[in-house]
């Protein structure tokens, strides 16, 4: 019988209980306890689940309260000193305080570096090691879940990060190569797989992701290093999983790897199949990763069936297992619970409780089953429905990008030019101040938005409240001294969602929930047609904002790049073609924003390098389509419109020439976690546009000193010159409550003033 298997379910639950658990118990309002037993209470209800849909191999310790490389981390005791006193005392405050820091009873300690997982949405805590690190077990994890799996009645494969990407994954605070410490990490490895294989473990899954990736001969010895020395110690059986693409040149090195089972993502690269089941020796298992975990539409069951089928004829029906392509942290829980998607679009969807009804559904027909054939008909009528769908294509929409041409994506004047405009239409001091865009949405916003969804609060009563939270924030802006204010964002429920229900062509669920970090969860929107903007979606705000007061307002939008990376995007054409269909969309909306007098519009382009492909063989093409899509927003305007762009973390360093062809006027970055290193980038280059390094983490509730920022905004103005720096914080403020929010930006303007004072003393 072929066997169905999981390599991860969502750690949040359906209705987002993990978020709710975590953020009760960070308020104090439960108690470590309460906390845990809601964490253990829904891997319970998670392999119940699994096992209903037609799992027959479910993961553990895929769960984590905050990030399963944090979790490595502080597993391998691979601990920063600056947290290892608090965790000693209290292990649970010691990994919260390294993943979002910590600020109370005399205790001020910053949270760990974060960035995105891979080209996912997904970000995770960044290791941080150093040259002669010890590493030791600190605590049982894997071994306690996998064993509390045993007690209620499921035999699970308990789910580890592999030492080699764990290490490649992290950073050294030394500038030390990572790769040396796997010598004394390798022990730790096989101390935790003897521990799992002493309880009962048949097979460990140990994830090795990186060998997607672009590695050079250093990389590939450690890997080969590694699985050597974890072959000698006595440990179960391993599935060496990789997804998120094609082994490509590393298949000989994997194939020569001392492990009893592989996984390849089929989806992501089904032409890579041949190649592996050449490579792959014989006898081994070959899990055939034929779902998508990434995205959200029906599988063509038959196209998957073939190559189940062909990948049957060569390992043999016993050692090959069919699973997603990836964990599926990526997707909403289960489709069931959408009671208000119409029919024919819910019947082209597919969330993680349906993916692995599909697998089952493939297993069945790969096994001969009676009955298999009905629920392959059904899938095909199905993706019938949706490819005749006149929901779908919109002739206007093809016409109107097939009359694109190349001054459509370039501004009128070059930068320099630009500037002499923009400097005498605003008048801005040096160091002017700002904001990303979007202040605390508090309790009684979301409440107002709620009672306003569900028909108790009137549209007039609705508008009367949001422009009473508007003038509010504008007020408090002026106060404090902000140079270039924003409206607040408090009608926007999210900076992709907002837009996309404004846009035709996209649809949304009610409790399609995915975690982005921590207790971070967002519901991307699905774009399931031709992208269309029915009329302006921004305008009315801002507008209203700027009637408000004598300084610059910025107008607010979320870039082609994000909009596409963040929601889940039709897979019936190229990813290509609906960017460039938002970017007309939201073009149009940046006209509109000038033609009423916004002459400050920030287009935020967050996810422009996590949608970079992880070989560097395609990454011009995606670049030159990804780059275009953004002048294509940005270019209809005149020249003394200054256009913003904002960039949440990411290493610039390798695309800082695309970064610079976007020819935003100013673009902001985050960059306190890293202590300014992501500004390295810029310097090198010789950035001349502006620029705002983020100066104060908007992720952690930590406020930081007026000091530590003017220290931050002096190491910026070290290398960059003072006509170029912005000071602004890392992100926008949305999840942050008011008092940390005023408390933080009144320092903020102090330290912008600071450096203001040492540039007309130093005159």
């Amino acid at each position: 019988m072929t066997s169905v298997t999981n390599l991860g379910f969502p750690r949040i639950g359906p209705r987002r209980e993990l978020k709710h658990a975590l953020e009760r118990y960070w308020k104090g309002e439960d108690s470590a306890d309460t906390l845990q037993a809601t964490a253990a209470a829904l891997r319970a209800q998670h392999w119940q689940l699994q096992r209903q849909a037609g799992a027959d191999v479910l993961p553990s310790n895929d769960f984590s309260l905050y990030d399963h490389v944090l979790d490595t981390a502080f597993l391998f005791d691979a601990l920063p000193q600056r947290y290892r006193a608090l965790a000693d005392a209290d292990p649970l405050a010691g990994y919260f305080a390294m993943a979002r820091g910590v600020q109370t009873g005399g205790i001020d300690l910053r949270a760990l570096e974060m960035t995105k997982w891979f080209d996912t949405n997904y970000h995770y805590i960044v290791p941080e090691l150093h040259a002669g690190q010890e590493f030791a077990l600190r605590g049982d994890k894997p071994v306690a879940q996998f064993l509390e799996a045993r007690a209620a009645g499921f035999d699970t494969r308990p789910v580890l990060l592999g030492p080699v990407s764990f290490l490649l994954l992290s950073k050294t605070t030394d500038g030390s190569d990572r790769l040396a410490l796997l010598e004394r990490l390798l022990p730790v490895y096989a101390q935790l797989l003897e521990r799992l294989h002493a309880a009962g473990a048949a097979w460990v899954q140990i994830d090795e992701p990186t060998l997607v990736l672009d590695l050079d001969e250093a990389a590939k010895a450690a890997f080969a290093c590694a699985y050597a020395f974890l072959a000698q110690a006595p440990r179960s059986r391993l599935l060496l999983t990789t997804y998120f693409g094609a082994l490509g040149d590393n298949l000989d090195l994997v194939a020569r790897l001392q492990v009893e089972g592989l996984h390849v993502d089929l989806v992501r690269a089904p032409e890579q199949l041949d190649a592996v089941l050449q490579a792959w020796p014989k006898g081994r298992v070959l899990s055939a990763g034929l779902v998508n975990g990434r995205n959200v539409w029906r599988t063509n069951l038959d196209n998957a069936l073939t190559l189940a089928r062909y990948a049957q004829g060569h390992v043999g029906a016993d050692n090959l297992w069919l699973a997603p392509s990836c964990a599926l942290l990526h997707v909403p829980v289960d489709l069931e619970q959408e009671k208000a998607l119409d029919a024919e679009l819910k019947s082209w969807l597919s969330f993680a409780r349906q993916k692995l009804g599909e697998l089952r559904v493939l297993a069945d027909a790969l096994d001969g089953r009676e009955g298999a054939e009905g629920p392959l008909a059904q899938q095909r009528a199905r993706l019938e429905s949706r490819r005749q769908s006149a929901r779908v294509h919109r002739p206007e929409v093809a016409r109107r990008l097939a009359t694109l041409s190349e001054a459509d994506s370039r501004r009128a004047s070059p930068y320099a030019q630009r500037r002499v405009l923009q400097e005498q239409a605003f008048g801005l001091p040096v160091y002017p101040t700002t904001t990303i865009g979007s202040f605390p949405q508090t309790q009684q916003v979301r409440q107002a938005r709620a009672q306003h969804k569900a028909g108790k609060l009137s549209d007039a009563d609705y508008e009367t409240f949001l422009e009473a939270e508007t003038e509010r924030c504008v007020r408090f802006q002026e106060r404090i001294g902000l140079d270039v204010l924003v409206h607040g964002e408090y009608e926007r429920n999210d900076m992709v969602e907002y837009f996309g229900e404004q846009l035709d062509g996209f649809a949304f669920t009610k409790l399609g929930w995915v975690q982005s970090y921590g207790s971070r969860c967002v519901k991307p929107p699905i774009i399931f047609g031709d992208v269309v903007r029915p009329k302006p979606m921004t305008v009315r705000w801002s507008r209203y904002a700027q009637s408000l007061t004598q300084r610059p307002m910025k107008g607010m939008l979320t870039g082609p790049v994000t909009v596409l990376q963040w929601s889940f995007v039709r897979d019936d054409q190229a990813r290509s073609e609906t960017c460039r269909q938002i970017a007309l969309a939201l073009r149009d909306e940046v006209n509109d924003l000038e033609a009423a007098g916004i002459g400050i519009i920030q287009i935020d382009e967050p996810a422009i390098r996590e949608g970079l492909p992880l070989r560097r063989d395609a990454w011009s093409d995606y670049l030159n389509w990804a780059i275009e899509a953004f002048r294509i927003c940005a270019s209809g305007v005149g020249d003394a419109t200054q256009i913003h762009t904002h960039m949440c973390y990411s290493e610039f360093n390798d695309i800082i020439d695309a970064v610079a062809a976007m020819d935003a006027d100013v673009i902001s970055i985050e960059t306190s976690r890293s202590r300014m290193e992501l500004l390295d980038a810029f310097v090198r280059f010789r950035y001349p546009n502006g620029i705002g390094p983020g100066v104060y983490d908007i992720h952690s509730p930590r406020v930081p000193s007026v000091e530590e920022m003017v220290e931050l905004l002096r190491k910026a103005r070290a290398v960059l010159s003072p006509q170029q720096l912005w000071v602004n914080p890392d992100c926008g403020l949305k999840t942050r409550g008011w008092d940390e929010t005023r408390h933080a930006l009144e320092q903020m303007v102090e330290a912008a003033r600071r450096l203001r004072a040492d540039l007309a003393q130093a005159a």
